[in-house]
C-alpha cells in the first residue's frame, strides 16, 4: 500500500477510464474516496479503490 493519496485524475490515469467516471462514481456512492479535502475534492489510495471496484463487479455479475 502507498502512502501516497491519488488524486481523481491520477486514479483515472492509473485505472484507464475517464475522470468523471470516477466523480461520477463517488458522487453515487458506488466509489468511497479516502479523503474528501474541506474544498470538496476526493483523494484515493489504488488498492482500496481496486478493492471496491472487484466488489462492485461481483455485485453486479450476482444481479
Amino acid at each position: 500500500m502507498s502512502d501516497r493519496l491519488l488524486t481523481s485524475g491520477e486514479l483515472a490515469r492509473a485505472l484507464g477510464i475517464s475522470h468523471q467516471s470516477i466523480t461520477n462514481y463517488a458522487r453515487t456512492g458506488q466509489l468511497e474516496p479516502t479523503l474528501t479535502t474541506p474544498g470538496g475534492h476526493y483523494r484515493w489510495e489504488l488498492d482500496d479503490v481496486k478493492r471496491q471496484l472487484r466488489e462492485l463487479n461481483e455485485k453486479r455479475r450476482k444481479g
